[in-house]
């Protein structure tokens, strides 16, 4: 698989990176079905959740092990989205 074209990588990452989403996705809506507050939150549900997140963590590192994004880009968008969510939500104070 090494030697593959980098299209077929690029195929890989996408389509896994969307299925892992989709996954995550998912267990998101569960949590929201399930509990009201992060403190009601089960630890089985909180290490699922933790498995879904980390395999779209894993694909995201994947991406920049690629060299389709890098580390630095990333760090800009996470600081531009944080800024955003500082003004419209209570995330961050």
């Amino acid at each position: 698989m090494k030697n593959s074209p980098i299209n077929t990588i690029l195929q890989q990452l996408m389509c896994i990176t969307m299925e892992e989403c989709g996954e995550l996705t998912q267990r998101c809506s569960k949590m929201m079905r399930k509990f009201t507050t992060i403190e009601d939150a089960t630890e089985d549900q909180r290490v699922k959740l933790l498995e879904e997140a980390g395999d779209v963590l894993c694909m995201i590192e994947l991406m920049v092990e690629h060299g389709l994004l890098t580390n630095e880009e990333l760090d800009v968008r996470v600081n531009v989205k944080r800024k955003k969510l500082k003004q419209w939500s209570t995330l961050i104070k």
